[in-house]
């Protein structure tokens, strides 16, 4: 009998490559195309002192069309990466990047300061700070001396 040492990291790099070499043959038939429609940028969303941050991605969106609102306990956000102006879409041999509009709605905490929020859009990044209510946040409590 033959004792073989069992390599899991080899075995998912194989099936890794042989995933890829499949995608590889299926997408590469001519030019290919990901869809215009509705589009959804990923999202970072972690708590930060006494905030809330959410990151997104927006590379190329104008931020004058960005749209975000605080309805309730809801936080919503919509905008539009369009395609460059002047481009023909049939001079593209690829487009992986989606286009169009996008929209984003999160759920809120009671927590956060819904009058508190700023957001800002630095290299492709817009960031949300959503700071929370101050009766909220942990208190220090003094000790004092006793009689």
């Amino acid at each position: 009998m033959v004792v073989t040492r069992w390599e899991p990291l080899k075995d998912l790099m194989a099936l890794q490559e042989r995933m890829n070499k499949l995608f590889d043959e299926t997408f590469s038939r001519g030019p290919q195309e990901v869809d215009a429609g509705e589009w959804s940028p990923p999202v970072d969303i972690f708590e930060q002192g006494d905030a809330i941050i959410l990151k997104m991605e927006i590379p190329e969106v104008n931020q004058k069309t960005i749209d975000i609102k605080v309805e309730g306990n809801a936080l919503t956000i919509k905008g539009e990466r369009p395609l460059e102006a002047g481009s023909n879409r049939e001079n593209y041999l690829r487009i992986e990047r989606p286009y169009g509009q996008f929209s984003r709605s999160f759920s809120l905490p009671t927590t956060v300061d819904v009058e508190k929020v700023k957001a800002s859009n630095n290299d492709g990044i817009l960031r949300i700070i959503l700071p929370k209510k101050e009766e909220t946040k942990p208190k220090q409590i003094k000790v004092e001396a006793g009689e």
